[in-house]
């Protein structure tokens, strides 16, 4: 039984991460300072005599003793991280030197979950692991962008200067249960503006494509990476399905049997155009493919914000 800290374990990634480390019989640490994290995602956990939560920031220190370290402390929707983006980019600086640190002193494996969004609007398609990126450094998306590119910097530095055991993934848009539904992601966006019947935000002409690869699938490609010994990364962990926006609206609207209409928006600053994984290394280094088409992982989607709608007329 390893000892794990998940930061960022209240979110959308981290409960699931969270989850699935207890089925296996870790001792799991969850940190999160519960600024995008949400404790329903976590309250199934709490009292479980091998869970442990703690509210914390990794942008101020924390000494503890653990084996594993996820990182996954950040905001991820551009909504969210836009919001404070002095703060975002502290918590992929100022907060990766604090988890490396406490790393290089517990001598723990660290996996750090960056993102796709390393290779900013790229003219590369799909997304290599070798590809260095088209990135805007003061851009309205930069304090994330940046910020993680220089997380994977940090992580390296630590690797070859501290022999800090490093593994680095980057997580291509994801879906599922718990995902906040007022996040601004596309996928929340649809669904929620569809069971509501209000009209679908399609942003620019509705051309510019996605991969969306669902969380189950997600967690098992970071938990392989994690697990196996001869890869630093980075690991491009994603769905290679691609899909227009107007696809993915089109699915949302049928899979609902929504009547709402599509109402398009300007594209906003620096929104690229595509994005989709090369999966050949995940592959070939962890065994890992995706499993869930798109129209099944909606459908579990779907029924979580299903849910969530009944709650709030509710409550109204």
């Amino acid at each position: 039984m390893a000892t794990i800290l998940v930061t960022g374990g209240a979110g959308f990634l981290g409960s699931h991460l969270c989850d699935r480390l207890i089925e296996r019989g870790d001792q799991v640490i969850c940190l999160d300072n519960f600024f995008t994290g949400r404790k329903t995602n976590i309250a199934h956990l709490i009292g479980h005599p091998r869970f442990e939560l703690i509210r914390h920031d990794i942008v101020e220190p924390i000494l503890l003793e653990v084996d594993q370290i996820y990182n996954l402390a950040c905001p991820a929707s551009p909504k969210a991280y836009q919001y404070n983006p002095i703060k975002t980019i502290k918590t992929s600086t100022v907060g990766m030197v604090n988890v490396l640190g406490l790393a290089k002193r517990c001598r723990a494996r660290i996996l750090q979950a960056s993102t796709s969004e390393v290779y900013g609007d790229p003219n590369v398609h799909p997304q290599r692991e070798d590809y260095w990126g088209h990135v805007n450094p003061i851009g309205p998306r930069s304090c994330y962008d940046e910020g993680k590119r220089v997380a994977e910097t940090l992580c390296m530095n630590y690797h070859l200067e501290n022999k800090v055991d490093v593994r680095i993934i980057r997580i291509f848009n994801t879906y599922g249960p718990r995902m906040d539904p007022n996040d601004g992601r596309v996928i929340s966006n649809f669904i929620m503006q569809a069971l509501r019947g209000d009209p679908l935000t399609v942003f620019g002409d509705g051309r510019q494509t996605r991969s969306f690869c669902y969380c189950d699938d997600l967690i098992a490609g970071m938990m392989k990476m994690m697990d196996q010994d001869h890869e630093i990364g980075p690991v491009n962990i994603g769905n290679p399905d691609e899909f227009t926006m107007l696809e993915l609206a089109q699915e949302v609207l049928s899979q609902i049997e929504s009547k709402s209409t599509l109402k398009f928006e300007p594209l906003p600053g620096d929104d690229p155009k595509q994005r989709c994984p090369d999966i050949t290394k995940a592959k070939r280094i962890l065994g890992w493919t995706p499993q869930f088409k798109l129209k099944d992982g909606l459908v579990k989607t779907i029924a979580y914000y299903r849910g969530v709608v009944e709650a709030e007329q509710t409550q109204s």
